[in-house]
């Protein structure tokens, strides 16, 4: 290979990036992912009679718990100052939707934290209709969308 690649080290191992020289920016990021679901559990969803309670609220809570660790789950990735992390669930005929939004002004992108609160909005979702579903399957998770750094904006064609 003749391009040098970023997060390995002149003996080929890994190593996280020094970012230091990098100007702060604003930047962004939008992920999305499913869950999906019988229709039984759908409905259980839609008629708010889920066995552990409120599933989208714990979803959406743990999806922004996981977003703010990000660090300590991807081991090369950088410790940033979230601004904004949105996690929304819609519930689909077929289960449910996420999308994670997240801004930061920083060195470097909050793909990561994106992709990681759509991650941790599906586990904790599954944990909480488990009961009812247990065939329940994650789907689809990938950015949609990131703004800022040297690159600009990049949006999944």
């Amino acid at each position: 290979m003749t391009e040098r690649l970023s997060h390995l080290d002149s003996a080929g191992q890994a190593r996280m990036v020094d970012v230091s020289g990098k100007n702060v920016t604003a930047r962004s990021a939008r992920a999305t992912g499913r869950v999906l679901l019988s229709a039984t559990a759908v409905a259980a969803l839609r008629e708010g009679r889920m066995p552990k309670g409120d599933a989208l609220a714990v979803a959406r809570i743990a999806g922004i718990q996981g977003a703010k660790r990000t660090p300590d789950l991807v081991p090369l990735c950088h410790p940033i100052g979230l601004h904004s992390v949105t996690v929304d669930l819609e519930v689909q005929d077929d289960g449910v939707r996420i999308v994670a939004a997240t801004r930061t002004a920083d060195r470097t992108g909050v793909e990561m934290e994106a992709l990681t609160a759509v991650a941790v909005a599906a586990l904790a979702l599954i944990d909480m209709v488990k009961a009812i579903d247990p065939a329940a399957v994650i789907s689809d998770v990938r950015v949609e969308e990131k703004i800022g750094g040297k690159t600009g904006r990049w949006a999944r064609p």
